[in-house]
């Protein structure tokens, strides 16, 4: 099997691979690693690359198989960690000059749960600085390129993990969400991500963003995501914020189909803009998947659409301010767009924060009230395709110093209302760029996305699609 077929092989098909023995982790690990070290300077996904450790990990893993020890789900599969995710053997350094070479105390639980799995982590991906922004681009690392095409962006803040995914990097990426980072590379890379209901996932440290970061898959296949999600979700003592609850059975019950099941579709949640190419791959991509899955659709206007975007702009400036202590020494050495956006948040004082709050609640209300109607809520993932990665907007958007949520509207509603939401890719432009459609699911049913993400998937498959990069 050569590096390409081995990098794109889902882990659904991999480890089965591994525990017949009919491959073995170093022969997955080092083919793999090779395919990294000839494609990383076109592509620059890693903000480290552990070799080595990886290397190691699979030798152990190889004795292990052949002297029938314990096995674990992701015996010998390769994973990567995005950059903001704590891990002790490696370095921590969140896409900022600032954490150059720091290293944590321990590793973040889903660290440890994918390695206690038998997952070989391959090493860090890259991020934007401290995860601030939607743009594959950081001061640490530079800019990550969309592998469908150089020089465009691969989306953000899992900029690494979308990148590595799409091209061909092994099976599973971790990746982390805090007003659509998750999905985002997944939709400007063609690949499949989720975003779970918060607290599914455990994610330490906690963030001091309103509870509104969450950690989840990035994957080739619905399946992979399923497989990765059963390894990662679960309560943990470190994470006061976590679900008391154990992942339901994803995989075993993935293609239970949705027939019947109620999807309400908005192309704009009532105020959204919208790159025309975008709205039409998707709302063709939704009346397909409608029809073919039985579901029942119906196009809605969110009335609780429109007060998004003050309050998304609102917090996300005034929660860039804990980072505010660095200006003196390292403002000249950070994103600028970040560093105008924590200036701008300074000016928010506590009694503002807190009648922002109250707004936000309400508005979370409504959407859990608007979810007792529907099932599933299906729209754009991204208001455009990729652009070039040196801009935060695209030429034919309005330009801001740091407001880059202008063309991202549709994902950071459910980082505040805690709903789970994947995305499906639907679809090239005529440029040959991915476009991803959201399917949003109410909180808790993750098994319920998955399942409409399945669903969608046999009618509008995807992973056959690799970009061409030598």
């Amino acid at each position: 099997m050569n590096d390409e077929d081995l990098g794109f092989l889902p882990a659904t098909e991999l480890a089965p691979m591994i525990r017949q023995k009919k491959i073995s982790p170093v022969e997955v690990v080092s083919t793999i690693l090779a395919r990294i070290e000839r494609l990383e300077p076109k592509v620059n996904a890693f903000a480290f690359l552990a070799g080595d450790q990886a290397m190691d990990a699979a030798r152990k893993a190889e004795a292990a198989l052949m002297s029938g020890g314990p096995i674990g789900p992701l015996h010998g599969v390769p994973v990567t960690i995005k950059d903001l995710a704590w891990t002790k053997d490696m370095p921590t350094q969140s896409g900022s000059r600032i954490m150059q070479g720091n290293r944590p105390p321990i590793d973040t639980p889903v660290v440890t749960r994918l390695q206690d799995a038998g997952g070989v982590v391959l090493g860090k991906t890259t991020t934007s600085e401290f995860g601030w922004t939607g743009v594959s681009r950081c001061p640490l690392t530079g800019i990550t390129h969309n592998p469908w095409k150089f020089g465009y962006n691969a989306g953000a803040s899992s900029a690494g993990a979308g990148a590595a995914s799409a091209a061909g990097y092994g099976p599973l990426h971790q990746g982390s969400d805090g007003a659509g980072s998750v999905r985002m590379p997944s939709h400007f890379c063609g690949i499949y991500g989720l975003k779970p209901t918060f607290g599914r996932v455990p994610y330490h440290p906690v963030g001091a963003g309103d509870y509104t970061s969450h950690i989840g898959p990035m994957t080739r296949t619905v399946a992979d995501s399923a497989l990765m999600m059963a390894v990662m979700a679960g309560p943990h003592p470190l994470d006061h914020t976590t679900c008391e609850t154990w992942p339901a059975d994803y995989l075993g019950r993935l293609h239970d189909g949705i027939a019947g099941r109620r999807i309400a579709f908005s192309p704009d949640l009532g105020h959204a803009r919208v790159d025309p190419d975008v709205a039409a791959l998707v709302r063709s991509a939704a009346e397909r998947f409608a029809a073919a899955s039985g579901a029942v659709m119906e196009e809605v206007t969110p009335h609780w659409g429109p007060k998004g975007p003050e309050l998304a702009r609102g917090f996300w400036s005034a929660h860039m301010t804990r980072l505010q202590r660095y200006l003196p020494e390292w403002a000249d050495k950070m994103d600028p767009g970040l560093v105008a956006c924590i200036r701008e948040g300074a000016d928010v004082t506590m009694s503002g924060y807190q009648a922002l709050r109250e707004r936000k609640m309400a508005y979370i209300a409504d959407i859990q009230m608007f979810f007792e109607d529907w099932d599933f809520l299906v729209t754009p993932t991204v208001s455009v395709a990729a652009f070039p990665a040196e801009r935060l907007q695209p030429a034919h958007w309005p330009e801001h110093p740091w407001d880059w949520l202008s063309w991202a509207e549709f994902s950071y509603p459910f980082n505040m209302s805690w709903n789970p939401a994947a995305t499906v890719p639907c679809g090239f432009t005529a440029e040959g760029l991915p476009v991803g459609l959201q399917i949003v699911g109410k909180r808790f049913d993750d098994l319920g996305v998955f399942q409409a993400s399945a669903a969608f998937e046999k009618v509008l498959p995807w992973a056959d699609k690799r970009p061409k990069l030598g």
